[in-house]
């Protein structure tokens, strides 16, 4: 076992902070600003609660001065713009269903963006802003489906590509965007040369820090130039994908949700020093493929409701243990479904079926 102070951390959990140093933050520094972290974790926190903790909190050290600057920068679009409260029926739950549309490899292998583009679905459609050009390409557009929106999350200036494809342009007016206050001006500037219609949210991720907060001092000066009228702030679980989620049952108010390319993880064939994130995470000495370590940072998980096989890595594993958290405290009030005939989005809250039968049984 491995202690420091009074708190007692185990060689597996260990393991893992390991691997997520350079991921959180902390590739050029020097291991003891790690370890100040580690000796500040909490006696009654479970190793799971520590390892979202740290997840949280390196995020927020490698982003915090990119949305700093973000936010500053966009203030001007936001106090000029709309929130996404426009987007919120008046009524409490809308008995439409949605589809978010990722760009995870189940979405290619299974042809569900042709399929939906021949489909007479009439509802929601929600693209994460990845997935937005290669939708369009297929046929799914804002002309055939009418409620067509795109969500932007990320901090990072090379967003601003997906709004950039000459199908975007062509397509543009018919496009709703929701864009976090903290995501690069250069996408807003593009989403509106595409002639996107843009919406304003705040997205949550140091709202447990009380006064010194980013996200309370950003909501007051949203609310300083606009008669005290905030923006909402939503959770999206680190990723663009759970944003839609929030997106589709806090702001339009779906009553059910559908997911196709939304896998967290990759197929069985694909070699693991092929993955996003295999390079940028750091084993120690002795730890390999073969290893416990390895196998438990980087799971390969059966999903028994497709029969099939997914790997993830560190990255993923955080991602889909949230959005899964989300569909089961939320279950009461709004249906998920994952149609994306793999990944690892399944379990209490999640319904699972092909996406050809979802398309039969929800026609708007």
């Amino acid at each position: 076992m491995l202690s420091k102070a009074s708190f007692e951390l185990s060689e597996e959990l260990f393991s893992k902070i390991l691997k997520k140093k350079e991921k959180m933050g902390f590739k050029d520094k020097k291991w003891a600003e790690w370890f100040t972290i580690l000796l500040d974790l909490k006696k009654n926190e479970t190793e799971e609660q520590i390892i979202e903790r740290v997840f949280k909190e390196g995020t927020t050290k490698y982003y915090f001065d990119t949305w700093v600057k973000n936010f500053a920068l966009n203030l001007q679009n936001i106090w000029n713009g709309n929130s996404v409260k426009k987007l919120s029926p008046k009524k409490n739950r809308s008995d439409t269903s949605a589809i978010i549309i990722g760009r995870g490899p189940s979405i290619k292998k299974y042809n569900h963006l042709e399929k939906l583009a021949k489909s007479n679905f009439k509802g929601t459609i929600i693209c994460t802003d990845g997935a937005m050009p290669n939708v369009l390409k297929a046929g799914i557009t804002p002309k055939k489906f009418k409620k067509f929106f795109v969500v932007t999350v990320d901090a990072e200036p090379w967003q601003q590509d997906f709004y950039k494809h000459p199908l975007c342009k062509k397509f543009g007016s018919g496009i709703k965007c929701i864009i976090s206050t903290t995501a690069d001006p250069k996408v807003y500037e593009a989403a509106v040369k595409s002639k996107m219609k843009v919406f304003w949210t705040h997205t949550l991720f140091d709202y447990d820090k009380n006064k010194i907060s980013f996200n309370k001092l950003a909501g007051m000066m949203v609310k300083a130039k606009n008669k005290g009228n905030g923006l909402p702030a939503i959770q999206t679980g680190g990723n663009v994908g759970t944003a839609c989620w929030i997106v589709a049952w806090t702001i339009l108010k779906i009553q059910t949700i559908s997911l196709i390319g939304i896998d967290h993880g990759y197929y069985t064939d694909i070699p693991w020093e092929k993955m996003k994130n295999y390079h940028s995470i750091p084993f120690p000495k002795g730890v390999n493929q073969k290893s416990k370590e390895f196998k438990k940072a980087y799971p390969t998980i059966y999903n028994p409701y497709f029969n099939c096989y997914c790997k993830q890595d560190p990255i993923f594993v955080y991602f889909s243990n949230a959005l899964k958290e989300f569909c089961k405290r939320k279950s009461q009030t709004v249906k998920t479904i994952n149609a994306t005939e793999g990944g690892v989005i399944f379990g209490e809250g999640i319904e699972c079926m092909t996406f050809e039968n979802f398309l039969k049984k929800y026609k708007q």
